[in-house]
């Protein structure tokens, strides 16, 4: 397949919004994965076109930030809530609904909110700032990434159409985290389970799907950077047709 001069990966910046979403529904998809519903009159003109876009959710962890929160005012000698990014898994703007998926880990605000979430509570949220289109001009995709990689690896999938193939490979805890995972594309999903495989040893035996290849990772951050250099230097993936991306930092100081 050749790649269209007027058909490549290209960047779509959008106006920064925040809203005020209400929790309409809480569902525990497996035990450590729960899909929290949203809604109302501001997710009106809400965009997202890239299946990876990432939306700033805002908690306070303090009176200080429940205040700015509640005024939406972040002009105050620099405060501001504490955020973190998500991807947004499912949007219908017709039914005035977003699916946000979070992993329950036991630790960190977005987590923590999440485990207490109930119908009726209120999320802030921003974003996002800007998508990554990838149009369908590849043959192939190799997708790797680890839980908090599931939306958009799903989002992905349901986006391509049959004819292409697709490797995804999901390190997850054990296998009660396994998640159907629609497409029309011919899809190979390899569930790696991290107590018992090393995701580096998959990925490097791993036969890469034919074609014009398009790679994304999306892991830990140390984890990404070794598997990114073994997907160059030793399977031969193209640099500039893979997207790498840190989703997390094991040491909360590396930055």
């Amino acid at each position: 397949m050749t790649v269209s001069e007027n058909a490549t990966i290209h960047r779509v910046n959008h106006e920064i919004k925040h809203r005020r979403l209400n929790v309409l529904r809480v569902t525990d998809l497996t035990p450590r994965m729960r899909r929290i519903t949203l809604g109302g009159p501001e997710l009106q003109g809400f965009a997202s076109v890239g299946s990876d876009d990432h939306v700033k959710l805002m908690f306070a962890c303090s009176a200080e930030e429940q205040a700015v929160l509640d005024n939406l005012d972040f002009s105050r000698d620099g405060l501001r809530p504490t955020m973190r990014e998500y991807t947004p898994r499912r949007i219908d703007l017709a039914g005035g609904e977003m699916d946000i998926d979070f992993v329950l880990h036991g630790d960190g605000p977005a987590s923590t909110w999440a485990a207490q979430a109930q119908v009726g509570q209120v999320l802030n949220i921003a974003g996002p700032r800007a998508s990554l289109v990838v149009p369908d001009i590849f043959d192939s995709y190799l997708l790797i990434g680890d839980e908090t990689a599931i939306p958009a690896i799903a989002r992905r999938l349901e986006e391509l159409p049959a004819g292409r193939k697709v490797v995804a490979v999901i390190e997850i805890e054990d296998a009660q985290e396994q998640q159907p995972l629609a497409s029309a594309a011919q899809v190979e999903v390899i569930w790696v389970q991290r107590q018992q495989q090393d995701l580096l040893e998959v990925v490097k035996d791993l036969p890469l799907p034919s074609g014009q290849l398009y790679t994304w990772v999306a892991l830990e951050k140390s984890l990404m950077r070794k598997t990114k250099r073994l997907l160059i230097d030793d399977k031969g993936v193209k640099e500039d047709l893979i997207k790498a991306a840190a989703y997390w930092h094991l040491d909360p100081h590396d930055e």
